[in-house]
């Protein structure tokens, strides 16, 4: 199942992709309309609920079509403000730094022996379709990292790797938007990951059910529709399995938790000469099986 987050007549809401049509399902309506009181009021709820969450909204859907009321309960995607699938995270998105091999080298760093992590602010998350600040104020070295991104579906510590799986939702796609001079000058990433708008995700999260295997998945990141990345999460030094049970020795991870997994090569710091984000461009990071998030710069 394709779950989006957006905004309706002053409204955030969630819910599933229609089938075949580019628009989505008002489930919180459809739910009221059933008089069901139990049904989840956030997508944080709802992702708690896990995989039982896609049967509740198959049962839901049926129920609406059955009887002839299907239009009322839905919005095409030119009548709504995309969001983050999830719009707040518990705490900081998680984030694992030079996961893959290429991208460490073309910075001219070592690959880590050991699990690097960092945070972004959750102020910092943005949706599909945002335009973006370039923040001209405070930086001149915009950068994009396009990466898969994981969503924790419950509460766990100390999490086996064999069962990490468990505690997994679904996926999306992030852009770890980096201020370059800001991450140098402090030697420490939160500052200069954690602009506001520098964690765009989305358009969706995928249920993990519709990606098997999240360990082979392209991703392509563009600017101005010029391939700037060509990976695929195959190449990931720390698999997500193996990431969920490390992270969680330390930090207990809970449902709508973010788990950013790290990007390939191919960013503007990396290239000769650095060539970083200005103003008027637009980023797409595609990573198969989810979609492309767009954004563009201002």
């Amino acid at each position: 199942m394709k779950l989006l987050s957006f905004r309706y007549e002053g409204q955030t809401l969630f819910g599933p992709k229609v089938k075949r049509e580019e628009a989505v399902w008002n489930v919180l309506a459809m739910a009221e309309a059933q008089e069901q009181t139990d049904f989840p009021k956030t997508i944080v709820e709802a992702v708690a609920l896990g995989l039982d969450f896609v049967e509740l909204v198959r049962k839901l859907v049926e129920q609406t079509e059955a009887a002839g009321e299907v239009e009322q309960f839905k919005h095409a995607f030119t009548e709504i403000e995309w969001l983050s699938p999830i719009p707040r995270t518990p705490k900081n998105v998680l984030c694992v730094g030079k996961n893959y091999a290429d991208h460490a080298e073309e910075l001219g760093s070592r690959v880590p022996e050991k699990l690097m992590l960092f945070t972004k602010s959750p102020t910092s998350i943005a949706g599909d379709e945002q335009t973006l600040p370039i923040h001209a104020d405070v930086t001149d070295s915009l950068d994009y990292e396009g990466e898969l991104a994981v969503v924790i579906s419950k509460t766990g510590k100390n999490i086996p790797k064999q069962l990490a799986y468990d505690y997994v939702f679904g996926y999306t796609i992030a852009n770890d938007i980096t201020a370059r001079n800001i991450q140098t000058e402090h030697r420490q990433f939160f500052l200069g990951k954690s602009l506001d708008g520098s964690c765009p995700m989305g358009p969706y999260v995928v249920t993990k059910d519709e990606i098997p295997n999240p360990q082979n998945l392209s991703l392509v990141t563009k600017v101005n529709d010029e391939v700037r990345q060509n990976g695929n999460t195959s190449s990931m030094l720390i698999k997500i399995d193996e990431l969920i049970a490390e992270i969680s020795k330390y930090v207990t991870l809970e449902a709508g938790d973010v788990l950013l997994t790290g990007t390939p090569a191919g960013v503007g710091k990396g290239m000769t000469p650095p060539t970083y984000l200005k103003k008027g461009d637009t980023v797409k990071v595609s990573v198969e099986g989810i979609g492309t998030l767009v954004n563009r710069f201002e």
